[in-house]
This record gives structure tokens, sequence and C-alpha cells, in this order.
């Protein structure tokens, strides 16, 4: 199993919500909206997770039309999330692809979005453990380093390649 160091979420003392988030590059704040209580300082944990999946979809597009070498000026990705009656979630994509692309390459491209790994690990569902710690996991001057993802979106596309 691959390991990635972690990215550290604190809880900030600011309005009712606010957490600082230290990833790679700048920290950045997560936050509910000021009407429910949040200082709206940032997104929200599912406009994060939408995004996430968001950002997946477009990078492992982009890979795969570079290796392809084909004409993509650009990917823009519109997630939206929802949670159905039965309390099932729900995340739509819309997708848009600047270039010069006849059909048989959108659709190849349409495919591999629905490979990319964060999609994947939403569709499939993942283990999630918790344990308590004495001491603090992390300090903000060790940023972490995901090194999981690319190797990820790599073997998306060689196994697209394979079947597709």
């Amino acid at each position: 199993m691959s390991d990635s160091k972690p990215v550290l979420i604190e809880t900030t003392g600011a309005g009712g919500y606010q957490v600082a988030i230290a990833a790679q590059g700048p920290t950045f704040f997560a936050d509910e909206p000021a009407e429910l209580g949040g200082l709206a300082t940032g997104p929200t944990p599912y406009e994060l997770l939408s995004s996430a999946l968001g950002a997946c979809t477009a990078m492992t597009m982009q890979m795969y039309a570079r290796r392809k070498q084909w004409p993509v000026a650009g990917v823009q990705i519109a997630v939206s999330h929802s949670r159905d009656a039965a309390g099932r979630d729900h995340f739509d994509r819309q997708i848009y692809v600047d270039g010069p692309l006849d059909e048989t390459q959108v659709a190849k491209l349409m495919d591999i979005a629905e490979r990319c790994p964060v999609g994947k690990t939403l569709g499939g569902g993942a283990d999630i453990t918790s344990r308590r710690v004495t001491s603090p996991p992390g300090h903000a001057h060790e940023p972490p380093r995901d090194t999981m993802h690319e190797p990820a979106m790599v073997e998306a596309c060689d196994e697209f390649d394979k079947t597709g």
C-alpha cells in the first residue's frame, strides 16, 4: 500500500466552523456559509470533495490527451453534489473540452473521465480508520506531498489504452 504524508487540518477558533488546511502549496481555509454559522472564508467540505473529483477528472483527461498528442487547449469541469431521499450521495460532472477534436477523441476523453482515480474511490467507497493520538500529528512547516495521485492517473490511462 502506498502512503502520502497527511494533509493537516486544524480548527482556528474563528467563527463556528473554520479550519485551516495545510496541503501542498499555501495553507487555506474550509468553512461553512455565513447563514449556517460560518465565516464563508473557504469551501465547505462537500465543495472540497466535489473539487477533488473535478480536479482529478480534468487532470486525468489532460494527461490522456497529452499522451495521445490531441489538440486539447483546456478542460473545464463543474461538479455539483446532492443527496437523494434514501441518503445516497450523487455527483454531477459537466465537462467541457476546448480543442478541435473529432467525435471519437471526445468519446475517448469522456470514457477516461469515468476512470479518474478520485472518481473510482468515490464510486467504490473507501475504508476509513480513526485513532486518537496523544500529540499533534504534524506541523504546518512539513507540507504533505501526495505521491499516489499521479501514478494512479497513469495507471488509469494505461488500463484504458489496453481496453479502449
